[in-house]
């Protein structure tokens, strides 16, 4: 059996933060990906960056049974990292299709391939259409790392 092709990606480096942005992945500006799975379904799951915020991943959970209608900002779960605990809000409109199996044995995958078998949840239908490609995404990573950046000079010389 021949393996998959890789996914073509973007290199991405700003101040101390790396990653590979999958290029056909479309963005977030909370720093969720979605990414076509099929005709209907669509695989979810957080950004490197994303997962750098929230630390260590410990748990997750997930609220709607599959089959439940679901839109743009609905809660659909959470995610509990050692620096925080946060909603997962949906980022498509459509049916919550569920959420990846894998998660329950091992958590690290959301850190350790978060753009691959570190999947959070599926939806069934389109995604939200404020999610970008992956071009624009780099673009708000830039503004972000820069926010923080400016945010850590202004608290050390205060």
């Amino acid at each position: 059996m021949t393996p998959p092709a890789p996914t073509p990606v973007l290199p991405y480096r700003r101040s101390h933060f790396a990653t590979q942005l999958p290029l056909d992945y479309r963005y977030s500006a909370a720093h969720v990906w979605i990414a076509r799975q099929d005709e209907q379904t669509w695989r979810v799951g957080l950004t490197r960056f994303a997962t750098r915020m929230l630390g260590e991943i410990v748990d997750v959970g997930f609220d709607p049974p599959p089959g439940t209608p679901v839109q743009p900002g609905d809660v659909v779960g959470w995610i509990e990292g050692f620096k925080a605990i946060s909603d997962l809000y949906c980022i498509a409109t459509g049916r919550f299709a569920g959420a990846n199996p894998e998660l329950k044995q091992d958590i690290e995958l959301v850190t350790r391939d978060p753009y691959g078998r570190g999947w959070l949840y599926q939806v069934s239908g389109e995604p939200d259409p404020r999610c970008v490609d992956v071009y624009a995404y780099r673009d708000i990573l830039d503004q972000t790392i820069d926010r923080l950046l400016t945010k850590q000079q202004s608290d050390e010389s205060a």
